[in-house]
């Protein structure tokens, strides 16, 4: 029985971001970092007690949530002022929203793992009922129902925590409160942990107020005298070195990345900031963010015929091919390395980042306008975990392999980064569906793009399919079933492909298609061809009596007159 091929879903231009943040670095004083951990554990006190009491109310509906946040705001206001009691109140509630979404998460996930396994635990071991199969071996299916009810028990205290709007939020992060725990393992000691610990959750966080001067009157950054102010609760007025409660910070502060952006922002509209400090490199930064107005996202329709470059990704490197608008592949393939496992979380962003700027640097190069990428996202998979069973392995090594190495495609990350810095660059990203790219890719393609480079793999096959499909094109070559003779096989091309323009480019066909036109059995015209066919018939030999000895010999002809 052969597999019914799914309906792919068309492309679709991906909405570019919609706010920008960048950081830099405070070189500040030692009176300056006494002030800012001060006021930081200050209002991080008053954040830890704001969300545990937010967390006791459970779910509230609208009208609940602005009473409650009405309320709490009017107590913090007491204790600092009305706008960091603003942004303490925001904080916890958005917190709260978010752990309750997780909580959602995880139910939709146990519920799609346990009806995977009821439904293979109701067919006998060893047997198939159409596209589903039973367990290989009656150890394997006692073990998942063993499994399924510790599942069950899960999703049951799930289901509870959602009803009661109970939720676990942990302030400075629940992987960093594991390691206290595994200091040894971590190469940590007590003081050390200690101190990321407190920085975690320092609270040194004002929102932008869209009227005000300097977008933001909590914490202020002037774009041309170069200076950064921080307002002080009244616990800590002592403190300030400027009128109003407030401290202006020693060192100038400027933004060497995109400083013009941020000066322009806080001139004319609000503006987020953000002091954070790494106890790790004894450093503090500061991040400034907003919003950008509401922009129209142009379709397929509007976007330029110009190349585009394909980018299939895959864990370890990037696949790349440009295409050019007929769908015919340019120039050579490119890999491009992205080797992240085992390395820290801010060494696999960097090689990330650098992987893109690559990338980015190869569309300007071969002139390409467009980055067409998969969208891909492995939600089924990782909801499913080791119960997903399909063509990929889901039990034993095999299946701990590949639940590993979807793992390590960063594919969100990868996504996320690459709308962010090709809208900075002025290139536009089109998202396409990943549905048999590299099976199509392999069939159709793979042969040619061995001919042109030998390095040429599957990936970059699949990366071609990519861009064609991005393109409103066809993963085949041609666009009609015609019988083209065998000896004719490298003139299938549909468009007449871009011919090389130096002399390290390669040709891709030996040479151009022109159909000929006059009579139908021109070379290229598709053939007749029948519905059925036609009989194979064996007319028998010439059938003599047996009484007779046989044919005449000669066979006259009389004339009718005689």
């Amino acid at each position: 029985m052969r597999r019914r091929i799914r309906e792919i879903s068309p492309p679709f231009v991906v909405a570019p971001p919609s706010g920008a943040r960048v950081r830099t670095r405070l070189k500040v004083s030692d009176r300056d970092a006494y002030v800012l951990m001060a006021l930081g554990t200050y209002l991080g006190s008053l954040a830890s007690k704001d969300l545990a009491e937010r967390c006791r109310q459970g779910k509230l509906d609208a009208k609940g949530k602005a009473d409650s946040r009405r309320e709490r705001k009017r107590a913090l206001t007491a204790l600092s002022s009305s706008r960091w009691a603003g942004a303490i109140t925001r904080t916890s509630e958005d917190a709260f929203e978010l752990a309750m979404r997780n909580l959602v998460s995880e139910r939709r996930s146990l519920q799609a793992r346990i009806t995977r396994i009821r439904k293979r635990l109701a067919i006998p071991v060893g047997e198939r009922r159409g596209r589903l199969r039973g367990y290989p071996t009656q150890a394997e299916r006692f073990q998942k129902q063993c499994r399924l009810q510790v599942l069950e028990r899960r999703l049951g205290r799930v289901e509870a925590c959602i009803e009661a709007g109970r939720v676990s939020i942990c302030r400075g992060g629940k992987a960093l409160a594991k390691v206290r725990h595994n200091l040894d393992e971590a190469g940590l000691s007590e003081a050390e942990w200690r101190e990321r610990w407190w920085a975690k959750r320092l609270f040194l966080t004002a929102d932008g107020e869209r009227d005000q001067l300097l977008g933001n009157l909590t914490i202020r950054w002037h774009p041309h005298e170069q200076w950064l102010e921080v307002a002080l609760p009244k616990d800590l007025a002592h403190l300030a070195n400027r009128g109003t409660n407030r401290y202006r910070l020693s060192c100038p502060v400027g933004f060497s990345y995109r400083g013009e952006e941020v000066g322009a922002q806080a001139r004319c509209g609000a503006v987020r900031y953000d002091i954070a400090f790494l106890p790790e490199k004894g450093r503090w930064y500061l991040d400034a963010s907003w919003t950008y107005p509401a922009r129209a996202i142009p379709t397929l329709d509007q976007l330029p015929e110009h190349r585009v470059l394909a980018v299939d990704v895959n864990a370890g490197h990037l696949a790349a091919m440009v295409v050019d608008p007929s769908g015919n592949p340019v120039g050579r393939p490119v890999t491009i390395s992205l080797e992240l496992a085992g390395l820290p979380a801010t060494t696999r962003k960097g090689h990330l980042c650098q992987a893109i700027s690559d990338l980015l640097a190869t569309a300007k190069a071969n002139g390409c306008r467009t980055i067409v990428i998969e969208d891909l996202d492995f939600a089924e998979a990782r909801e499913m975990g080791r119960e997903r069973a399909g063509n990929r392995p889901s039990r034993g090594k095999g299946g701990k392999r590949f639940r590993r190495l979807v793992a390590g495609i960063p594919t969100a990350k990868f996504r996320n980064l690459l709308v962010q810095m090709a809208a900075n660059a002025g290139i536009i990203i089109v998202a396409v569906d990943p549905a048999y790219t590299s099976k199509w890719g392999a069939e159709h393609w793979l042969r040619t793009l061995r001919a042109i480079s030998p390095d040429a793999s599957g990936h970059h096959a699949a990366a071609l399919v990519i861009g064609r499909r991005g393109l409103g094109q066809r993963a085949r070559r041609r666009t009609r079933c015609d019988s083209t003779p065998a000896e004719h096989g490298e003139e299938r091309a549909t468009r007449p492909v871009v011919r090389p323009k130096g002399a390290g480019e390669p040709a891709l066909l030996s040479k151009q298609r022109m159909r000929e036109t006059g009579t139908r059995e021109a070379r290229g015209q598709p053939q007749t061809r029948c519905k059925t066919r036609r009989a194979e018939r064996s007319f028998p030999v010439d059938q003599v009596a047996q009484d007779r000895s046989g044919p005449p010999a000669r066979r006259d002809l009389v004339p009718l007159s005689v």
